[in-house]
């Protein structure tokens, strides 16, 4: 169960927090998808932890439960040109601080392990695995994220994304050697630097 510590100490003073985190910072090609959650004062759902400790089927039906239960949320999808133009960091730190700053929500705003230039931030390190608040907004991007790598999956039946949603698995790179490059990669990123005179 996540300790949540932070949530109980602003929610104790009827505060919000809000949750911020992302998916989609290490793979090849697609979107950088940041989301953030802001759930309502002691909200309790023991099923909700950090997206990767939980399979596709759970975070599908928490998904829909966060949804359903937050005070709010929102997304920001950061293209690969985008990521190209900022570097991977940067272009999440943006992602990540435009969203701490539109809700018109007064909340302490949690991220994992990112800093942000509002002063009432805190960036906690694991911090999908502390807090219900970004555990909830790291679902949120997961899902959403591998829905839209679904959608290119049909664009481009042959890369097979979806198994790998753009990771740099070994066969992800052959398939990459053997089709060249689209344009949803990610051309500042090694592996595709490397393949570019293939590009169709």
């Amino acid at each position: 169960m996540l300790e949540n510590r932070y949530e109980k100490e602003y929610w104790s003073m009827d505060r919000y927090v809000m949750g911020i985190d992302e998916a989609g910072r290490g793979p090849l090609c697609g979107p950088l998808v940041v989301a953030c959650c802001v759930l309502p004062i002691n909200y309790v759902n023991e099923e909700i932890n950090d997206s990767k400790q939980l399979t596709e089927k759970k975070r599908e039906v928490l998904f829909k439960q966060i949804i359903k239960d937050a005070h709010h949320y929102e997304f920001r999808i950061v293209s690969p040109k985008q990521i190209d133009e900022l570097d991977i960091y940067h272009a999440t730190q943006k992602a990540m601080d435009e969203l701490s700053r539109s809700t018109g929500i007064h909340a302490v705003t949690l991220t994992d392990a990112m800093p942000l230039k509002r002063h009432d931030t805190i960036d906690l390190v694991k911090g999908d695995a502390k807090s219900i608040s970004i555990a909830a907004a790291s679902i949120l991007a997961k899902v959403l994220r591998d829905h839209i790598m679904m959608g290119y999956d049909v664009l481009y039946p042959q890369y097979e994304y979806r198994n790998h949603k753009g990771y740099g698995t070994k066969r992800h790179l052959e398939l990459m050697d053997e089709y060249g490059l689209n344009d949803i990669y990610r051309y500042s990123f090694k592996p595709c630097k490397d393949r570019q005179l293939k590009l169709f």
